[in-house]
């Protein structure tokens, strides 16, 4: 800064910065209050209150601090990547397209714009463009992990699954994945015969009940054995699964396995021979589960039952995107017979009870114990209409009617355009038309659901 400041201010101003590294946003955000009314051309303070906010999940007021920043410091490398990080996040990749390509051509080499600049041509839906940039950055810089990692998410979004599979290999080595500590050697892709091999869990429940179809493929290894690890919550939908001669967790595997797998590097195998998306696993559903479902849903034998999901695990670091308010139900409730019930579980409930919204909309999950409870339940209703989590796939396995909400910058497997997803036959995908606005596909889904409702036949 080109003016001495005060003792005193500059104190306020290291203040700010080490109360916000300690994580006490709150008091952070009033000292950055305090400074920046006092020095409000610092833009590196501007910029670091925009991280900041970005961080707390405070997108507008985030994007407002960091273009206060850029207009005080439009060539400031660090400002131009932090605000195009935020243009991103609000749904404006155009925008953050132009400073990557900015910055890029500063410094054409620079591998986390590359990787940027390649996410944000796959939320544009030109995915065929990001796969060719992001194939010849790797090139170059073949240790940049994310670089990898944005090439992956590129070819899978394009539909190239062997490619893209292959290459998401290099999760382990991000910062988002704990690599795997593991005293046996991992299965290299050669014969099994007479080895058993151990498939362990993904981090996302979700990705394991999708995955869980390419289990099978190892019967082509000539495998002794397969065991497979799971989680709790799945532990009892799993019991029993194609492909698998053990089911446990994965404290109880013990040493008894030759090599082990993970979940997601099972489809390399499958696509390396073929292009068919197989079907889902089928899924163990337990009859003390279904009495239970049935004894949930018994004082509503006529009514058009929907089970409704608004958010993922808030530990999944898009969940702000690909979540919403469970207000958003409310339009749904004045259709004529139809009845809705709560199969979400998290933080989200004490928004939703505290507003009332319970009475209308009963919390089935509260009772639930594990995932084989809401695939239950799932069987028991008409319908099911949720967010971009484990929920959409445990629905989409089981064969159940399902409405997948999805934002601006879905996941991968829901490619770009259409409405059905070749994943989950019996999935009908409802697309945000203006990022972060949710109103047009749920006034689409209200208008489809009540069109549904009034064409089912008396008592059926």
């Amino acid at each position: 800064m080109a003016v001495k400041l005060p003792q005193g201010v500059l104190d306020l101003r290291q203040s700010a910065q080490q109360t916000q590294r300690d994580g006490d946003h709150a008091k952070a955000r009033e000292l950055y209050e305090k400074y920046l009314t006092i020095v409000p051309h610092d833009y590196l303070m501007w910029t670091n209150l925009g991280a900041m906010l970005r961080a707390q999940g405070l997108p507008d007021m985030a994007l407002a601090a960091q273009q206060r920043a850029y207009e005080l410091a439009p060539q400031n490398e660090i400002i131009r990547n932090n605000l195009a990080n935020i243009l991103a996040d609000c749904g404006q990749p155009s925008d953050a397209l132009a400073l990557r390509q900015e910055a890029l051509r500063d410094t054409p080499d620079d591998a986390t714009q590359l990787a940027m600049a390649g996410k944000v041509l796959r939320t544009l839906g030109r995915t065929g463009d990001a796969i060719d940039l992001l194939a010849k950055a790797q090139a170059n810089n073949p240790q940049e992990v994310e670089l990898s990692i944005q090439l992956a998410l590129s070819q899978l979004a394009h539909g190239a699954y062997a490619e893209g599979f292959k290459t998401f290999e290099r999760r382990w080595a991000s910062d988002e994945a704990t690599p795997r500590q593991m005293h046996k050697p991992k299965w290299d892709g050669r014969s099994l015969a007479g080895k058993t091999i151990l498939v362990l869990p993904e981090q996302g429940l979700g990705d394991g009940i999708a995955m869980a179809r390419f289990l099978p493929v190892l019967r082509g290894y000539d495998p002794a054995r397969v065991m497979l690890a799971t989680e709790r919550p799945l532990l009892r939908l799993f019991d029993g699964m194609e492909g698998a001669d053990w089911v446990g967790l994965a404290a109880d595997a013990g040493d008894d396995f030759d090599v082990w797998t993970d979940m997601m590097d099972l489809p390399t195998a499958h696509f390396a021979t073929s292009k068919d998306i197989p079907a889902p696993a089928p899924l163990t559903v337990p009859d003390a589960a279904k009495t239970r479902a049935d004894q949930v849903l018994a004082p509503y034998p006529r009514s058009f039952n929907v089970g409704v999901v608004w958010a993922g695990s808030p530990t999944f670091r898009a969940n702000a995107n690909r979540s919403f308010s469970h207000t958003e139900f409310h339009r749904l409730l004045s259709i004529p017979n139809v009845r809705l019930f709560s199969l979400y579980k998290g933080p989200m409930t004490q928004a939703y009870r505290a507003d009332g919204t319970a009475h209308l909309i009963p919390d089935t999950a509260a009772t639930e114990a594990d995932f084989a409870d809401t695939a239950a339940m799932m069987q028991a209703l008409d319908l099911v209409i949720t967010s971009d989590t484990a929920t959409a796939h445990l629905a989409g396995s089981l064969g159940v009617p399902v409405w997948l909400m999805l934002h601006w910058d879905a996941f991968w497997m829901w490619q770009l355009e259409p409405d059905r997803s070749p994943w989950y036959p019996s999935m009908v995908l409802y697309r945000q038309f203006t990022p972060r606005d949710w109103s047009r596909p749920f006034e689409r889904a209200k208008t489809d659901l009540a069109a549904l409702v009034a064409s089912r036949k008396p008592g059926a």
